[in-house]
């Protein structure tokens, strides 16, 4: 009894330390990130093609303050064009038909495209709309032959992986019906090169940072625009996101850090040979909604 009585605190000393780690070890449960709940990581996702809005990059943050646009812009009277019920039906009509030939081409030409119509599909695609009218766009074209072939380079590069390991298996076997893989032809035969590059944030003139608002989306509406420019002109391309080579491609051009690319299109006309995958398009039934 005498020992039972000296060996208590000993008995309740353990206890405590017991319940101490239980509960330290219940805490530390609960503040575990649910993994489960939370979408594997994605390695193929490229970090440039990503909306930076949000998330200014973190190297740049707080080191200089966000401004807006300058104040009172003046506002000037405007008249569109308007057009008979009958001749809106037969414009919209005919768009649709021209834009409908659309085909993305992997087989270009090397035959030489006026440098005028470039200028002019690229003032095109400048007319797009942006948030708060901040412009986040960088069109840069490519002619020089080298260049293109140093851009070839870093792209069947990254590609070659980006099909081996990156994409997973569904995708490669998706595009792999489109007869496409990670050799890239076009990138040296096409008279030229339009990288389109999204600005995340600008500056003003006193240095300061200015909040590219919308960019990703302001800059993919001003390519679907240039994409019926060309189409108008008569020239033909493919729509390349080259997956993980922004950076490279930044360098070798002497893009600013701000600039993140997002689209890579090879312009052209098509060589006699061309061929393009027998697709259809969906019925308009089945993409428009009317209420």
């Amino acid at each position: 009894m005498a020992l039972f009585s000296s060996l208590t605190p000993v008995f309740i000393a353990i206890i405590c330390v017991l319940i101490g780690v239980i509960m330290k070890k219940t805490n530390r449960e609960k503040e575990k990130p649910d993994t489960k709940s939370k979408h594997p990581s994605r390695p193929w996702v490229d970090e440039d093609l990503k909306d930076g809005t949000d998330h200014p990059l973190e190297e740049e943050e707080g080191e200089e303050e966000w401004q807006g646009l300058e104040e009172n812009v003046a506002h000037v009277p405007f008249t569109g064009e308007r057009y008979s019920e009958a001749e809106m039906i037969e414009r919209s009509q005919a768009f649709y038909e021209l834009l409908n030939k659309r085909r993305s081409v992997r087989f270009l030409s090397d035959e030489p495209v006026p440098r005028e119509v470039i200028d002019n599909v690229i003032r095109t695609a400048g007319t797009s709309p942006s948030g708060a009218h901040t412009e986040p766009w960088t069109f840069v074209v490519v002619q020089d032959p080298h260049l293109k072939h140093k851009i070839r380079e870093i792209v069947e590069e990254e590609e070659e992986i980006n099909y081996k390991k990156r994409m997973g298996d569904r995708w490669v076997n998706d595009l792999k019906r489109l007869r496409t893989n990670w050799i890239k032809e076009y990138l040296d035969t096409a008279p030229y090169l339009i990288l389109i590059f999204k600005q995340v944030y600008g500056r003003l003139p006193n240095g300061k940072k200015k909040t590219h608002y919308y960019n990703e989306i302001s800059v993919s509406i001003a390519c679907g625009i240039l994409l019926a420019a060309l189409q108008n002109a008569g020239l033909y391309t493919v729509t390349s996101t080259p997956l993980n080579c922004g950076p490279q491609l930044r360098v070798l051009l002497q893009r600013p850090a701000n600039e993140k690319l997002l689209l890579l299109l090879p312009v052209g006309y098509p060589k006699k040979d061309a061929t393009v995958p027998a697709l259809t398009r969906k019925p308009l039934e089945d993409i428009m909604v009317f209420m």
